[in-house]
């Protein structure tokens, strides 16, 4: 029952997104809309914020569910863009509201973990130590990262299949050659 009432609130919260900005919602409009009591809703979330980071978080497994392999990853960062994309009003005014240090820091540990996968399977038979694994992963987070913010910013203008395949064709062979460098 938990998370049926935790995706009732998410959708009051995405609901009262399109009528006004972030910084205007209180947990009473969410509770009302959601048919609630606030009570409840602190049962569940410490503040708008948690609420806020808990659906991007959720959006964002759901998108990478399955795609965390060297062959899928691009699908997997498509996916993501269209989650954001189809929660444009939702991203937009969270993305107006709060810092973009807190955006990147919802999406940092899930496009982490995606890259870290990705590494450690192309890095297949090679001796590379766990931390140089990391590193490589966090370089390329970075990127993606960075690529989704600026997209953000410049309100989802740029088609996402397109970013994404520029982006692939920009580091082919990239992360097995970045593997390799750091060979024991």
């Amino acid at each position: 029952m938990s998370q049926v009432t935790k995706r009732a609130l998410e959708q009051s919260l995405k609901n009262l997104l399109l009528k006004k900005p972030l910084t205007k919602i209180t947990v009473g409009d969410i509770a009302d809309d959601c048919g609630i009591n606030r009570m409840t809703f602190y049962y569940h979330f410490k503040d708008i914020y948690d609420l806020v980071e808990w659906s991007c978080l959720e959006d964002a497994k759901r998108a990478l569910d399955e795609n965390k392999t060297y062959e899928t990853w691009q699908q997997g960062l498509l996916q993501i863009f269209e989650a954001v994309q189809a929660n444009k009003p939702f991203i937009l005014n969270v993305y107006r509201c709060v810092h973009r240090e807190q955006v990147e820091k919802y999406l940092q540990p899930l496009v982490d973990r995606l890259l870290l996968d990705v590494v450690d399977e192309e890095a297949g038979e090679m001796t590379v130590r766990a931390e140089d694994r990391q590193f490589i992963a966090q370089v390329y987070s970075y990127i993606f990262i960075g690529l989704m913010l600026d997209w953000i910013k410049d309100d989802m203008r740029e088609d996402p299949q397109q970013l994404v395949d520029r982006l692939a064709k920009l580091i082919k062979g990239s992360m097995a050659e970045g593997l390799s460098r750091f060979k024991l």
